[in-house]
């Protein structure tokens, strides 16, 4: 956490407190707001803190929108690129108002970023998935994911076929997933199950895990993981 999360949190939460001040708050770094509400907006000041930190241009901001655990809208700025993604459900993505979309890739291979995650655990983590990593190392140009945000985006916009992730907290996914989901993408656990936001304020310790892609691509990520588990 820096200076700069907490300023951006209160901005945020102010925001929100003075347009819908009957919606519940779920902040990476004030905790919850209980309304009592169907809404409940789920902030991540900073996705990439560590990278902000170390003046790597790789973070963002995340607001997304749930109603009754499904997610409805949702925006992401990437400052260091002057890019500001939205969307709302029914009504596509768009980056800079202009519309986006997920793509198959064209040709060679397509880059798929997958970020396993700065914690104690990360080295048996990639031990258990080593099968999963080398399997995908044949069919993608697999890189180390930056650790934030940055990495769905380029995703929802079709510049990286997909995006995997291991370890990730609520406020790390509702804004995302709505956004790849309008621009045509697929947002699913690391195994392809459907995100589970019920309750969501009972949710800031869960643990989500994800798959982020173009439908296709998806498939044939989830063939890959299946037979290597």
């Amino acid at each position: 956490m820096t200076k700069t999360d907490l300023a951006i949190s209160r901005l945020i939460i102010a925001a929100v407190r003075k347009n819908y001040p009957e919606h519940n708050i779920i902040d990476e770094e004030t905790g919850v707001v209980d309304r009592h509400s169907v809404y409940t907006w789920v902030i991540d000041p900073i996705d990439g803190t560590v990278n902000f930190a170390h003046g790597v241009p790789l973070y963002g901001v995340m607001i997304g929108l749930l109603k009754q655990g499904c997610p409805i809208a949702g925006g992401v700025a990437l400052p260091a690129f002057n890019q500001i993604y939205t969307a709302e459900k029914g009504k596509g993505a768009y980056c800079n108002d202009k519309i986006i979309h997920t793509a198959k890739p064209k040709r060679g291979f397509a880059i798929l970023s997958y970020t396993i995650g700065g914690y104690p655990e990360a080295a048996r983590a990639i031990a258990k998935k080593y099968k999963t990593l080398s399997r995908l190392l044949s069919k993608f140009f697999l890189q180390t994911g930056s650790g934030s945000v940055f990495d769905s985006m380029m995703v929802a916009k079709g510049g990286y076929a997909a995006n995997l992730f291991s370890r990730s907290k609520i406020w790390d996914n509702v804004a995302e997933d709505i956004i790849i989901t309008e621009a045509g993408g697929v947002y699913t656990d690391f195994n392809g199950r459907p995100k589970d936001y019920t309750n969501p304020l009972s949710k800031t310790k869960k643990n989500y895990t994800a798959c982020a892609a173009h439908p296709a691509i998806h498939n044939q990520i989830q063939k890959i993981i299946h037979q290597a588990e």
